[in-house]
């Protein structure tokens, strides 16, 4: 029977990806914030009776706000989300506010609270580090403004206290999105961990191995690598469970998966692809030392055997081998040509590994087994 992987693989170019989709997250509730402080300002401009010094530098800075907003957002410029992005971007509102400030008020403005939407994001998004050097730079702005608006800066016990009077609001609200923002990431490490782990196993599972390979065929692409694809298959997982139970069957997987543990390198990535079925990714592996490493595992689980009620079960698996990119330039064709190569292996009798070359799979039986490329 064919193990078809990569047929139902999904693409590995389109694997899902965690960080993007949380970076395209905050890209859009950043987005609501910008266009809302435009608005808030738009409606203390409108606003009667509200001090602005110079009204057409006010609005004209709004205007130029608005613009920037909408030319970094929707120009097509940025095909990806970045954290660098995302600061930039509210760097550039701590910036816009200060000027708002200086039209409006200064210290006393009532503008002067638009800058905790600058905290809530930031601390959302950016982290602490980033989130207190910003309460930091407001803090300074603040008194900058005080001594622009005084003439001079005082330290006296009236003034410290009307300090932390107004910015009690903004150390309290930094503290806690950053306390928030902290328990949202553990969450959310715990939780893409769970997803990625096989439960069984404690192997990585399909999803995070498939993105794991697309990371490694970027690489080897870009520096001119090579690197090779084990489809592994238990032979007598069937058997077993209908001789001695599914728990014996789930003990089988786990022999394997930890012979695959001992015996890969620690640069070597491998997972539990479904069922019976294990895939390795082999980094800057060729052909040779991808064989090499495939009878290693062969023989390790061919030596394993674990008691069940008086009985000994042995385990053993077929291997398919392919290599990038010499046996395929694409990850979905490296998986099928590998999968082609166990495919053989088990037609051939099991317990055994197969390479694959241009005129088809080809290696030695388990017991003699010759290497080809």
């Amino acid at each position: 029977m064919q193990v078809s992987l990569y047929k139902t693989a999904r693409k590995a170019a389109g694997a899902f990806n965690i960080e993007q989709l949380e970076l395209k997250g905050f890209s859009r509730s950043l987005a609501e914030l910008q266009w809302l402080l435009v608005a808030l300002v738009i409606l203390y401009y409108v606003a009667p009776k509200t001090p602005i010094e110079r009204p057409h530098l006010f609005i004209g800075a709004t205007v130029m706000y608005a613009f920037t907003v909408l030319a970094h957002r929707y120009s097509g410029l940025f095909q990806q989300e970045t954290r660098w992005r995302l600061a930039a971007e509210t760097w550039l509102m701590v910036l816009f506010i200060t000027w708002l400030l200086w039209q409006t008020g200064n210290s006393e403005s009532p503008l002067l609270n638009l800058y905790l939407l600058v905290l809530i994001m930031s601390g959302l998004t950016l982290g602490k580090t980033t989130t207190l050097l910003q309460l930091l730079l407001i803090a300074a702005i603040y008194v900058q403004t005080d001594y622009h608006a005084l003439g001079e800066i005082s330290f006296s016990t009236a003034s410290l206290n009307e300090l932390m009077t107004k910015f009690a609001p903004f150390v309290l609200t930094t503290y806690l999105v950053t306390l928030l923002a902290a328990d949202i990431k553990f969450s959310r490490t715990a939780l893409q961990d769970a997803s990625e782990t096989d439960e069984l196993t404690g192997l990585p599972n399909r999803r995070a191995f498939e993105e794991t390979m697309q990371r490694e065929f970027e690489r080897a692409t870009r520096q001119a690598r090579v690197f090779s694809i084990l489809v592994i298959d238990a032979d007598g997982l069937k058997p077993t469970n209908d001789a001695y139970g599914h728990a014996a069957g789930d003990r089988l997987i786990r022999e394997i998966a930890n012979s695959l543990k001992a015996t890969l390198r620690a640069s070597d990535h491998c997972a539990r692809y479904g069922g019976d079925e294990f895939v390795a990714l082999l980094a800057d592996a060729d052909a040779n030392r991808a064989l090499d490493a495939a009878e290693r595992l062969r023989l390790c689980v061919a030596n394993t055997s674990f008691d069940v009620g008086g009985n000994r079960v042995n385990a053993t698996v077929s291997i398919g081998v392919a290599t990038y990119p010499t046996d395929a330039t694409d990850v979905e064709q490296l998986l099928s040509v590998a999968d082609r190569a166990l495919y053989q292996a088990k037609n051939d009798g099991k317990n055994r590994i197969r390479g694959f070359d241009v005129h088809g799979a080809s290696m030695g039986d388990a017991s003699a087994p010759s290497k080809s490329a």
